[in-house]
């Protein structure tokens, strides 16, 4: 293994690196987007149980707010739906934002090196080949170990570049999915919340 990261040159130091940032998010991003935690089943049903039961206070609020993702969605709902069910609406799609945010980092780091390592496979692909045609040009075609050293840093970076590319991207994308999914989650639970408080429709919290 040491022969094939000496043979792929300097840059298979970034590669490397990319390959070591791609697993610590992956494992951050794996613990920390677990749905229950985030978007708890029952936590709606509990809300609306303060609500009809006049428990609802500052004190619930806050707990409420620290309790999860969707809990700091929701606290911010209710704090202004006595204002309406428009200024409820804009509290939650402010809260939901910074939220989003939170759920998405990372990802964009998974996206950079997914697209970027390739391009470090090449940049030693086209190296290693200037190394072997500077070669040829300087000693002819009768050094075979020179050929072949710049063959090798060419190919290797290529395949190194790649085998960090491709488990990044479908990283990317199944952490995208998965926190696509959770925000869809949180809105149609804050949509349920709206609705049944303002009336708007028949909303069945329990089902939750």
């Amino acid at each position: 293994m040491l022969e094939i990261v000496s043979a792929g040159g300097w840059l298979m130091l970034p590669i490397i690196l990319c390959s070591i940032a791609v697993i610590a998010i992956s494992i951050e991003r794996y613990w920390t987007l677990n749905a229950q935690k985030i978007a708890p089943k029952q936590l709606l049903a509990q809300v609306w149980g303060w609500i009809k039961n006049n428990q609802l206070d500052a004190g619930k609020l806050k707990d409420l707010k620290q309790s999860s993702e969707l809990g700091q969605i929701l606290a911010a709902g209710l704090s202004n739906s006595r204002h309406g069910r428009d200024v409820m609406k804009d509290s939650i799609e402010e809260a939901a934002s910074k939220v989003v945010h939170d759920l998405e980092r990372y990802l964009g780091a998974l996206g950079t090196i997914a697209a970027v390592a390739p391009l470090l496979g090449l940049l030693g692909t086209v190296l290693g080949m200037i190394k072997v045609f500077t070669a040829i040009m300087m000693q002819g075609t009768g050094n075979a170990g020179v050929l072949a050293g710049g063959i090798s840093e060419a190919l290797v970076t290529t395949a190194a570049g790649l085998c960090v590319a491709i488990p990044a991207m479908i990283v990317h994308r199944f952490f995208s999915r998965k926190v696509d999914g959770l925000v869809v989650t949180m809105e149609q639970e804050a949509v349920k919340l709206v609705d049944a408080l303002h009336s708007e429709r028949r909303v069945d919290v329990k089902s939750s």
